[in-house]
């Protein structure tokens, strides 16, 4: 079978579940991933075709696609700020929002004149996509990485090294966590947010495969993470120190409201790409 033909059998297969655009999407994104063949590269040879080996793997990949598994943990892999980042079930799959709150990071960053190292804390690091971003754009940071999860830390540390640099990664449960024992310049968190009544907002694919560890909080308590990583940037933040958050796009004005009442001072909320509150930035 062609490659070409195969590509039309395949989006026609997945079109029940995803839009015919997404699903050819996923034709050409695996077609590189695995054969290092681009759209182009069909066009100029239409006569190109599928080994009897590759088709099988090409159908293996096309079942988990029906599964509604997502394409990221099915290549393993996935793209963030311009880097290669493993990913697997035991990490988030990274969001084009959380690139939003690194580039502001980075940003603000570098428009201050600095002499001496800066020290940046990640809590939650997941797959470390936020502080091997950092470490990767910010040459005088000195970046921590801390999770309570020791499979999330392991997929961390094989993406530290993939995109070669140094993070000192910590495994810790932050709600048990009373002093971080150092202080730093910049605190960042993209900690579990989502209610347990939003749930049925969480599409199929993200809410079976994600880990709900590092998703959900309890509908009572929602912004149970991020009083708890204020308190502690209360004493770790150096003075003027930056405090910088991911947040659930419904909390955004009492989101504000704890960092006022904790006396965080320039407290600035941001949407997203899409328009939802989204990232707050406050100073120590």
């Amino acid at each position: 079978m062609t490659i070409k033909q195969y590509r039309d059998q395949f989006i026609q297969e997945l079109t029940p579940l995803y839009d015919a655009g997404e699903a050819e999407s996923f034709f050409y994104l695996i077609l590189e991933f695995k054969h290092q063949l681009k759209r182009i590269d069909i066009a100029l040879q239409p006569e190109l075709v599928f080994s009897i080996a590759e088709l099988e793997t090409w159908n293996s990949v096309l079942e988990q696609l029906k599964k509604e598994i997502p394409i990221q943990y099915i290549l393993g892999t996935t793209h963030f700020y311009g880097l290669e980042f493993e990913v697997n079930e035991n990490v988030l799959i990274p969001r084009p929002e959380t690139e939003e709150l690194v580039d502001w990071i980075i940003k603000s960053q570098k428009s201050e004149v600095r002499n001496k190292k800066v020290k940046i804390l990640d809590i939650g690091t997941g797959s470390g996509c936020i502080a091997i971003s950092l470490a990767k754009n910010l040459p005088n940071a000195e970046v921590f990485a801390l999770d309570v999860s020791e499979k999330a830390l392991a997929t961390a540390q094989k993406n530290a090294e993939l995109n070669q640099v140094q993070v000192q990664f910590i495994c810790q449960s932050i709600l048990e966590t009373e002093d971080l024992g150092q202080q730093f310049d910049v605190i960042v968190s993209n900690p579990p947010y989502v209610r347990h009544l939003e749930k049925q907002e969480i599409k199929k694919n993200v809410l079976d495969n994600e880990p709900h560890l590092a998703l959900f909080v309890a509908d009572d308590d929602a912004l149970i993470f991020y009083r708890k990583i204020a308190q502690l940037a209360l004493k770790n933040l150096n003075q003027t120190g930056q405090l910088y958050f991911e947040i659930n796009q419904y909390l955004g004005q009492e989101m504000l409201s704890l960092l006022q009442e904790m006396d965080f001072k320039n407290s600035e909320l941001r949407q997203d790409i899409y328009g939802n509150d989204r990232m707050t930035k406050s100073t120590r």
